[in-house]
């Protein structure tokens, strides 16, 4: 009997792009007191968040993915890769993953997500990989210092945030309050 060759894994898969932000919604900083007003629509282009980002009471806005359920299996891939057109400011991308943490994850407030930051040029589309391996897990903006691995065969939900947090909890140096207008080309696994 003779095994069939494998097939190779696929180099890249589109988890959006154009129009196929379809589900994907604004979650800003009004959920814990603060004023910023900011919202996403599906283009042609892609998703576009639009709004007004205010620094104090919270600061930030976000658009974020629909619960995917099943979950993503993405262990055929090494990381994330954006295409984004953001003004030369600085974006937080946060995955959350299904459990996780013996079966705890859900039951932190805020969640625990993992993160990365993605600086973006002043004009035209930027393009970002964000290998699995360097996302970094967090709760409401703070570090988790767990020796905790990212389990790239449960993503449950993609988000992309302006916030005045970095990654690492401290002040974002690529934040800025005001009028924002952020279009996500695309989000693909590489």
């Amino acid at each position: 009997m003779t095994t069939p060759p494998s097939q190779p894994a696929p180099q890249i898969r589109v988890l959006a792009s154009g129009a196929s932000f379809n589900g994907w919604a604004s979650l800003n900083d009004t959920i814990m007191g603060g004023s910023s007003r900011a919202g996403c629509r599906v283009t042609d282009e892609g998703l576009r968040l639009e709004g007004n980002v205010v620094s104090e009471g919270g600061g930030f806005v976000s658009c974020r993915s629909p619960v995917y359920k099943p979950p993503l299996d993405l262990s055929a891939f090494r990381g994330l890769r954006l295409s984004l057109d953001g003004q030369g400011r600085s974006f937080k991308f946060a995955v959350a993953c299904r459990d996780g943490v013996l079966g705890l994850t859900e039951l932190i407030p805020g969640g625990l997500r993992w993160v990365s930051t993605v600086p973006t040029q002043s004009q035209g589309t930027t393009v970002v990989d964000i290998p699995f391996d360097q996302l970094k897990p967090v709760v409401r903006a703070s570090p988790i210092k767990l020796p905790l691995r990212f389990d790239p065969t449960c993503i449950t939900r993609l988000q992309l945030l302006h916030s005045r947090f970095g990654d690492d909890g401290e002040a974002n140096p690529g934040f800025r309050s005001g009028s924002i207008a952020l279009l996500i080309r695309s989000i693909e696994a590489f």
